[in-house]
């Protein structure tokens, strides 16, 4: 009776096969059932295949998850070969790319994945398929952050880019190393990664690369030259880019992209001081990752949300939702988001007067900055443990100032005029109510002096209002 019934499904897939002829590939899902059931496993595993890369164009993660999981169980049943070794590490990068989706790109899973494919890159020889097997290993790296295993992944990706004629390749290494950068607190040499990468997009070929690399790089590019723009004192020309990055994603449809654009554009909102702003990224955020099942996303966009609750006075569902994201996100592997969290988290403590809760906070944040080498976030998290420190019954100005100067310094060494600028600023009211007002403006204005744009953001238009009433 078995036997029959093996028989019977390889009939039927046989004949489907024919029947379909050259569109057997928009049934490859029913094929490889049949086939599967058949014990056909060669036709099985190629049908597999066929319907996961179906389900990775339609954005259907866990379906592509269940074909592909189930492709490799069966290949491991075939003879080692060498065209055995090549197809499962087909398999394995289509598989990396759903599971990056779907479970986060710090999951164990991925790991797992990428460095099983890396194995097999080592052992087929050269292949052009070490570029999305490193570069997933990267963004897996990156997200858990170990910034340094990142960077060097990044350079390697970058050299063989170089040794390609593949301009994917060199957008995607441009991307790869602009983000590391970023983060290690290098905006300068990231922008020009950034930047270097931007002149390269194709949006004609850029869908392609959503599939196996998260969000596309030139989305990337756009997204993380904003931040550098910012940080480096730039802002009008950084919200320009952030919306150029949210443009792209749209215009691509790609799901993973335009949360990692909506959540990059909220970041940058909240560097602004723009709350209403924030709210509404905030929530094309979080609907679009709740529809598309993304934990990693809805996390961040649950913590989003919650910010400007907090910041519109409704403290105590805001801080829940603020909790909630980053335990969501955190959850995921993405060891990277906590101090991401953390830092704005003790901000908003600080606005509800828990300025304890919300010191604990910048000293567990600042902790793991400075362990991982995330120095991106240094300057403000010290800047803003001095205001904190102002904040409380008893306030400490020796230590609050001591922050501010290590701001001061943080952000000079790393070119980041808006953090300068934010640092000094509160620096120069501490010695402004100290009786320094000679002091404070000679060491607000050159630095205000410097900008060139942005002057209707919340911080210059403060500056500007600090400098007049120091002056007169």
């Amino acid at each position: 009776m078995v036997g029959q019934c093996l028989r019977l499904h390889r009939q039927i897939g046989l004949r489907l096969e024919v029947s379909y002829g050259v569109q057997a590939g928009e049934q490859a899902a029913a094929l490889a059932m049949h086939f599967d059931q058949g014990r056909d496993y060669p036709r099985a595993v190629r049908y597999r295949q066929q319907a996961a890369q179906t389900a990775l164009r339609r954005y259907a993660y866990q379906e592509a998850i269940g074909h592909l999981s189930r492709g490799l169980e069966l290949l491991a049943t075939l003879p080692e070969t060498p065209d055995r070794a090549q197809q499962e590490l087909d398999l394995l990068l289509a598989l990396g790319s759903a599971l990056i989706a779907a479970r986060g790109s710090s999951a164990p899973e991925v790991e797992q994945t990428y460095t099983r494919a890396r194995v097999l890159c080592a052992q087929i020889g050269e292949t052009p398929q070490l570029f999305a097997t490193l570069a997933g290993l990267r963004q897996l790296y990156f997200n858990r952050g170990v910034l340094p295993t990142a960077r060097e992944l990044g350079e390697q990706l970058h050299r063989l880019a170089q040794c390609t004629a593949d301009p994917m390749h060199r957008l995607q290494a441009h991307y790869a190393l602009g983000i590391t950068l970023f983060y290690l607190g290098d905006f300068a040499t990231a922008r020009t990664q950034c930047e270097q990468g931007i002149v390269g997009i194709d949006p004609a070929a850029l869908p392609a690369q959503g599939l196996y690399y998260g969000a596309a790089p030139g989305v990337g590019c756009l997204a993380i030259a904003a931040h550098t723009l910012w940080c480096l004192g730039y802002p009008a020309q950084a919200l320009r880019r952030g919306q150029e990055a949210l443009a792209l994603a749209q215009m691509l449809a790609h799901p993973y992209s335009l949360v990692f654009a909506a959540n990059y554009t909220a970041l940058l909102h909240h560097r602004c001081r723009d709350a209403p702003a924030v709210q509404a990224q905030a929530e094309a955020l979080l609907a679009l990752a709740t529809v598309q099942e993304f934990p990693l996303w809805v996390g961040i966009g649950t913590f989003w949300r919650g910010w400007v609750l907090a910041m519109q006075g409704q403290v105590t569902a805001g801080l829940a939702q603020m909790h909630q994201g980053m335990t969501g996100a955190v959850a995921t592997g993405q060891t990277l988001g906590r101090p991401f969290c953390l830092v704005p988290l003790a901000e908003a403590l600080g606005h509800t007067d828990q300025v304890a809760e919300g010191l604990r906070l910048l000293a567990e944040a600042l902790e793991e900055l400075e362990a991982g080498g995330q120095s991106y976030l240094l300057a403000e998290a010290y800047r803003l443990q001095g205001v904190l420190l102002l904040q409380q019954a008893v306030p400490e100005p020796a230590q609050a100032e001591a922050c501010f100067q290590q701001a001061l310094a943080i952000a000079r060494r790393q070119q980041a005029k808006s953090w300068e600028l934010r640092a000094a600023m509160n620096l120069s009211q501490l010695w402004q109510h100290q009786g320094k007002r000679a002091e404070a403006y000679k060491l607000l204005a050159p630095i205000y002096g410097w900008f060139t744009e942005g002057f209707d953001t919340a911080d210059l238009q403060e500056a500007k209002g600090l400098l007049e009433d120091l002056g007169s």
